[in-house]
């Protein structure tokens, strides 16, 4: 590892966040993008509640169960995170995340 190398670690451990975390409440859920990364392209809805079905993502109304936000979808296979995230976007909407 060169001196430059040692430099930049430190430079990126000692550096503020990108950007300003605020105060407030917790968001319950994680985001619906984090859940779609962790998956591979085209997916049946079946393979997906298998494989990522107990993951509780943000809505605009709170948090709730990829199941059953899925079990509402009338998509059976998407071929595409795009597509995924749209048909949840269907179900549950877009737009600020509620907060507890």
């Amino acid at each position: 590892m060169s001196d430059t190398d040692e430099e930049d670690t430190e430079a990126e451990e000692d550096a503020e966040p990108a950007v300003e975390l605020g105060d407030g409440p917790d968001v319950a859920g994680e985001p619906i993008a984090r859940v779609a990364s962790r998956l591979t392209w085209p997916a049946t809805r079946s393979d997906v509640r298998a494989q990522e079905g107990d993951a509780t993502v943000r809505t605009p109304e709170g948090a709730a169960s990829l199941d059953e936000v899925l079990e509402e979808s009338a998509v059976p296979l998407y071929e595409s995170r795009g597509e995924f995230v749209g048909a949840v976007e269907d179900v549950v909407g877009s737009g600020p995340v509620a907060t507890e």
